[in-house]
């Protein structure tokens, strides 16, 4: 008789049984490929130019040193120095028109928060026509940003727009017809189109989220004689927490860099309408001081990661003592 087994070698495999495939390279690199393009495209698109944007804040780039910016005077923290000096020129405008963006944002993420809750909550329930209102809701969104700037530039116009006719020629609410795109009530123009572009997206943002909502617990709170309001306060809101943490954050960011809008509704946005990402361009474009204006892009981009990270950190704590 013959004895087949051997000390140290691999168990017999069943007859039958197919022997395993080692996973080609190929197949485990795969993945990784395939994000390649993606991350080729953020370094050249974003990390670099951020790179690039925050060595010229520390250079004098000035329209002396277009042609070969490489060779501009090394200045290190003097661009900024000059950014944050408010008792300066420089640093006075700067903080005037940081200012002034942080009320357009306050009121634009609050209105549109607001109107985007409100709608949403009233077209939860079906009824007839329901359908076409949320498609009509969701047009400011859908529309081209330009397309609509310039529509409600037109409409702003002091003697042939719309608002001044509704307002004045229909409603009597307003005497005479005033400057819309001119002085103070440019901060009310540049808000009621922000709200109207932003309001749908935070109606569309809300509505996903009330849809997550189990209907038996509005059933339980019904039958616990809990009327609308109370609804609204102690069962919709709490459950939409993690879905308004997120919306609020992305609204303030939108707002907040907004450029668009300021600089197709005007030529030269005016001082109650001046938002920091317009007075960036100027600092830069206009004035030809490249540096400066890296520095206050560099200046910006820091107050945004550290309010969305204080942000986002006390969004944690909240969820985790809750």
């Amino acid at each position: 008789m013959i004895d087949t087994t051997t000390t140290g070698s691999a168990p017999a495999r069943a007859p039958g049984r197919p022997r395993p495939r080692r996973r080609p390279r190929l197949a485990k690199a795969l993945p990784y490929l395939l994000l390649l393009p993606a991350l080729v495209a953020e370094l050249a698109v974003h990390i670099i130019p951020m790179l690039v944007g925050a060595w010229m804040s520390l250079l004098h780039l000035t329209q002396f040193f277009i042609r070969n910016w490489t060779q501009a005077p090394y200045g290190g923290l003097a661009n900024y120095r000059i950014a944050v000096n408010t008792n300066g020129p420089v640093g006075k405008d700067l903080l005037h028109s940081f200012l002034i963006t942080i009320a357009i944002t306050a009121v634009v993420v609050g209105c549109s928060w607001l109107f985007g809750l409100t709608a949403a909550v009233l077209l939860q329930r079906p009824f007839p026509g329901r359908a076409a209102l949320r498609t009509l809701f969701l047009v400011p969104y859908a529309l081209p940003v330009f397309t609509a700037v310039i529509t409600w530039r037109f409409m702003f116009q002091r003697d042939t727009g719309l608002v001044n006719a509704l307002l004045s020629d229909e409603l009597r609410l307003t005497h005479g017809h005033p400057f819309w795109l001119l002085g103070d009530r440019s901060f009310a123009a540049v808000v009621v189109i922000l709200v109207w572009r932003l309001w749908p997206f935070a109606f569309l943002t809300i509505t996903a989220g009330l849809q997550s909502i189990p209907a038996d617990l509005y059933e339980a709170a019904a039958i616990d004689g809990a009327g609308s309001l109370r609804l609204l306060t102690r069962v919709t809101l709490p459950l939409l927490r993690p879905v308004n943490r997120v919306l609020l954050l992305v609204l303030f960011l939108w707002t907040f860099n907004d450029f668009t809008t300021a600089y197709t509704l005007f030529d030269q946005p005016p001082a109650a309408a001046d938002m920091i990402s317009i007075h960036i361009y100027n600092a830069s474009f206009i004035t030809w001081n490249f540096g400066l204006g890296s520095a206050m892009s560099v200046l910006l981009l820091a107050f945004l990661m550290v309010v969305t990270l204080g942000y986002l950190g006390i969004g944690r704590l909240r969820g985790r003592h809750a």
